[in-house]
Order: C-alpha cells, then sequence, then structure tokens
C-alpha cells in the first residue's frame, strides 16, 4: 500500500516572501546606518551617508506600499492553531510594523524637508518637498523618526523572538511559511 504524499501547509507566495525578506533587509540597513550617522560630525561623508539613507527610506516606503497593495489583492495563508491571545498579538503587531513601516519613512522626507534639503532619490529624482522649511518642526520631527525608528526595532526583535518560539518550541508552521516558496501554480512562475 503506497502512503500519500504529506502536503505542505499554505505558505506565502513567492511575491509576498520576496518582498517580506526584501524590506527586511533594507530596514536593517537603513537602522545600521541611521545610527552611524547620528554620531557623526557634519562632513562630506556624512552628507554621502545621510543620503544612502534616505535612499533607502525611500526604497523601503515603496516596497512597503507594493506589499500593501499585494497583501489587499493576495489572503495570507491561515495562521496554525495557537491561543486567541497570540492570533490578537500576531494581528496587532503586524498592523503596527506596516504602519511604522510607513510612518517612518515618511517622518525622515518631512524632516528632510523640514530642514531645507531635499531628498533626491538614487541622486537621480529630486521627490517634492512635504512641507515647507521650518527648523521648529525638524527638531521635531527627527526626534519622532528616531523613536519610531526604534519602536520598530523592538517590535522586530520581539516578531523574530516570536517567529523562534513557534519554531523550536511549538514546533509550528509559523515561520516555516514565510521561508519557503510556494507551489508555482499560484502565481504563474516557476
Amino acid at each position: 500500500m503506497t502512503q500519500a504524499p504529506a502536503v505542505a501547509p499554505p505558505g506565502y507566495t513567492r511575491t509576498a516572501v520576496a518582498l517580506h525578506w526584501t524590506v527586511a533587509a533594507i530596514i536593517v540597513c537603513a537602522f545600521s546606518l541611521g545610527l552611524v550617522v547620528s554620531d557623526l560630525p557634519f562632513s562630506p561623508q556624512k552628507v554621502k551617508l545621510v543620503a544612502y539613507h534616505k535612499w533607502l527610506g525611500i526604497t523601503v516606503l515603496g516596497l512597503a506600499a507594493l506589499r500593501v497593495i499585494w497583501r489587499l489583492s493576495h489572503r495570507p495563508p491561515p495562521l496554525p492553531p495557537m491561543p486567541p491571545w497570540q492570533t490578537f498579538a500576531a494581528r496587532l503587531s503586524h498592523a503596527l510594523m506596516y504602519t511604522l513601516i510607513v510612518t517612518i519613512p515618511l517622518a525622515g522626507w518631512t524632516f528632510s524637508s523640514a530642514s531645507g534639503y531635499p531628498v533626491v532619490y538614487l541622486g537621480l529624482w529630486q521627490l517634492p518637498d512635504l512641507v515647507p522649511k521650518n527648523k521648529l518642526l525638524a527638531a521635531s520631527l527627527i526626534d519622532i523618526h528616531a523613536t519610531l525608528a526604534w519602536l520598530l526595532f523592538y517590535l522586530l526583535l520581539l516578531h523574530v523572538a516570536a517567529a523562534l518560539k513557534h519554531h523550536f518550541f511549538d514546533r509550528d508552521d509559523t515561520l516555516r511559511r514565510m521561508l519557503r516558496w510556494r507551489g508555482a501554480a499560484r502565481e504563474g512562475t516557476p
């Protein structure tokens, strides 16, 4: 008697997985670069690194928009069985992360505008200023930008800890859903 092959629980689409890990990597780079440049004295090197930080932030903002569109048009796989409080915590933390992933770059862009330094994406396209130059507003916005970045940092640590807890202690498919590529039939690509 032959045994039917085990069916893997549903995972995210290839696009969702690619967007997740790409955005995660860029956020880590942007956060790390933000920490470095915040401690540098004003110099040509700092100006160049701040430009890179801005480019990363605008890239995150663009990819976040794609993620939101993708998420609205492609339902995520169901969560594995877990206590209701964990389901609530997972949904709340994801909503907060999406909010911060959009809000942090917007706060940085607005800070840059209020400081009188335009964002020139990739050194090619000058983005419009979101607000007029205003030193008092800029001083508030840099604090907001930094505070939100640290909040995202701690939320991401919690996110990673929860994924590892589910993987190693609960031994469920929470993490595996974001690590494997789902079959090509879903998206029409190999």
